[in-house]
């Protein structure tokens, strides 16, 4: 495995390489990540359901995995391009195109799957728990879910910051495996997911009439501070805090 050291140079090359991206590959990779995250949810809701909390939580985990190995671009993870931004290599107007253009992208994808999932039916044996599931990330106070927002990203860079120092597929997988299984476990709040999870619920309230969220309740009360509290734990606390750490001024280069 590669040291931090090592790590601090590759999340950094990464950060440019993402940052040099044309938009629209953004915007392709993005959908595929939101897909990806999204297809985690449906597996985990079940597992959730059929299975208790554990089996969801390691159900969950697939979704990364499938980002990092398959290639794609996640807002959550792209966090760490703060990195390179710290390290002069990229421009924060790159870097906020990035982030604007991915998260957009894992919308598409998100609720893309989101729909096919609850019009094919899928659901039809557990509606009540998806609009439940729906319900409670949108009843979380704005300060509550900034903070779940904070320990999950917090975890999940951690993972992607992990899986930097793997060169195999499993070994990526497994780097991957605890970080994401433990902020599911302990019911942290994930943007991403939740783009899947929420309009789920709000079509499946719609299809069964059940109470449901509204999409401005979404948007304000569960989409807004999670991710605010995901770019504090994943830009500020994994990003600037292992760049801190392990940065060596020789590595810097004025873009």
């Amino acid at each position: 495995m590669l040291t931090p050291n090592e790590m601090i140079s590759k999340a950094i090359e990464t950060g440019v390489n993402k940052a040099n991206l044309s938009w629209w590959k953004m915007l392709i990779l993005g959908i595929f990540a939101g897909m990806f995250i999204a297809l985690a949810g449906v597996g985990a809701t079940f597992g959730n359901v059929y299975g208790g909390k554990i089996a969801g939580a390691c159900i969950f985990t697939a979704g990364l995995a499938m980002v990092v190995v398959a290639g794609s671009e996640l807002f959550t993870g792209n966090n760490l391009m703060i990195m390179a931004l710290f390290d002069h290599r990229i421009k924060l107007s790159r870097m906020l195109l990035n982030w604007t253009i991915v998260f957009i992208g894992n919308f598409i994808g998100a609720i893309f799957i989101a729909t096919v999932v609850v019009i094919s039916g899928a659901f039809d044996a557990i509606p009540d728990t998806v609009a439940a599931t729906a319900n409670i990330k949108v009843s979380l106070g704005f300060f509550e879910a900034i903070l779940k927002g904070v320990m999950c990203n917090f975890l999940v860079c951690i993972a992607v910051w992990m899986a930097f120092a793997a060169d195999t597929v499993s070994d990526k997988i497994m780097a991957i495996f605890l970080p994401i299984m433990l902020f599911v476990l302990c019911g942290f709040e994930h943007s991403i997911a939740n783009m899947f999870f929420v309009p789920s619920g709000i079509l499946t309230g719609a299809i069964y009439n059940l109470p449901a969220p509204s999409i401005a309740d979404f948007l304000v009360h569960n989409l807004l501070p999670v991710t605010i509290g995901n770019i504090i734990g994943g830009a500020i606390l994994v990003g600037g805090g292992y760049y801190l750490a392990y940065h060596s001024s020789k590595q810097k280069t004025k873009n």
